[in-house]
């Protein structure tokens, strides 16, 4: 797993550091401060597998320096230290050691890919030097479901293949893919419930793996983009233990006592209903395969209903919420004393998110008028009866809003 991580030079800003939980981490604050490129730093820094973080190295000659930490299955801490260079004319440079934990890595990017790294197959490849093994499986949203060939070795069958033979032979792995599908359900009343394999075609020679809907079956290949991310998934997770185990048995080794996943907008697709189950789902869907397996989830979120999922189980022993924001022309990152917002309107008007209201941006500004109007006793009537017509307007008769300002509209003249 991910013990710290600490940057020099290297991302959006001079310095930034992250001490992360053992369990749950989040990851907000605006677009385009870095969040995504940190979780591209832990996938590095847990696999060492990746490009060159060019992107981050815009000025010709910076110099920039990763620290990282790796925890074990057993406790201790091993510490890493990498330079950071990039050259216009000789490139870049960032060398990393040997991987010294067992945590198998899956990470769900925001463009449908997956990534997954298997700590004794992977490894396995690197160190016998083995041009067939590849250092990391990269997923695209195409190779996820049809299969992923690299040189000349079929190295996944892909979602469609696999999930029909799962199924077809009622194997284990199949058992273990329902069990996960629910788990992840946005609804036990609604399942993730697969249904009978079907043709899409006559020109298509394919089964393809449906689910069962309240209006009927759906195949895959036509579910939503939130469905077909969360079934991906829960593929991945299945297909990745299962071969795990397979490659542990056959070389000798010891099964991984953990899993980190790394997720890049968690609530991407998903509704509302879907959002506040989501969280405490991924940390209870790694039981499905092992009861005692550990996870560590690094998560980006956007979504203040996620933040308010987490208020009855947020253990701050085990558990962190990471903000993201821009100070000057400097990106700062703080680790949040985290405390019961709630509901989501409350986590919006946070500091968190740091909106003044979470209402349309008319609105905010009608509600920001009346405020200051319920200081000022020698407002113009005039402005007072404009800004009750705006409210009016830009308000439902239910607001909370409305007890506070009918006493300033009745004092100044105005019937409600």
């Amino acid at each position: 797993m991910l013990g710290e991580l600490k940057l020099e030079e290297v991302g959006p800003s001079p310095r930034l550091s992250f001490s992360f939980a053992p369990r749950l981490n989040l990851l907000t604050g605006d677009n385009g401060l870095g969040k995504s490129f940190v979780l591209e730093l832990a996938w590095w820094a847990l696999t060492q597998n990746g490009l060159d973080p060019v992107p981050a190295l815009s000025r010709p000659g910076r110099k920039g320096k990763v620290a990282y930490s790796l925890v074990t299955e057993d406790g201790p801490t091993t510490d890493f230290e990498r330079p950071v260079f990039w050259d216009r004319q000789e490139g870049g440079a960032f060398e990393w050691p040997s991987s010294l934990h067992s945590s198998l890595i899956l990470y769900a990017r925001i463009d449908g890919g997956f990534r997954v790294w298997d700590p004794i197959r992977n490894h396995f490849g690197r160190t016998h030097q083995d041009p067939g093994v590849p250092s990391a499986y990269d997923f695209s949203q195409e190779t996820l479901w049809d299969g992923l060939v690299e040189n000349g070795r079929s190295l996944c069958n892909g979602l469609i293949r696999d999930w029909v033979y799962w199924q077809l032979r009622r194997s284990e792995s199949f058992e273990r893919l329902c069990k996960v599908l629910a788990v992840l359900s946005p609804d036990a009343a609604e399942p993730l419930k697969p249904g009978e394999p079907t043709r899409l075609g006559i020109d298509d020679a394919r089964d393809i793996p449906t689910l069962e809907m309240p209006y009927g079956a759906v195949p895959l290949t036509h579910a939503s983009a939130g469905i077909r991310r969360i079934v991906g998934l829960a593929y991945l997770l299945v297909w990745a233990w299962e071969e795990h185990r397979r490659a542990a048995e056959l070389l000798h080794q010891k099964v991984s006592s953990d899993i980190v996943l790394l997720i890049d907008e968690v609530e991407s697709h998903l509704h509302p209903r879907w959002q506040r189950l989501i969280l405490p789902s991924l940390l209870a869907v790694v039981r499905e395969l092992r009861p005692d397996v550990k996870v560590q989830v690094i998560a980006v979120t956007h979504a203040p209903l996620v933040l308010a999922s987490m208020e009855p189980s947020f253990d701050p022993e085990q558990d962190a919420l990471f903000m993201f924001d821009l100070v000057g022309h400097e990106v700062k990152v703080s680790r949040a004393d985290w405390r019961p917002r709630g509901d989501a309107n409350a986590w919006l008007t946070s500091e968190v998110f740091d909106l003044k209201e979470p209402r349309s941006v008319e609105a905010e500004e009608a509600i920001t008028r009346a405020r200051a109007a319920l200081k000022d006793p020698d407002l113009p009537i005039e402005e007072v009866k404009r800004i009750h017509n705006d409210l009016y307007r830009l308000l439902k008769d239910t607001d909370p809003f409305w007890p506070r300002w009918l006493a300033r509209a009745e004092a100044a003249g105005i019937e409600p």
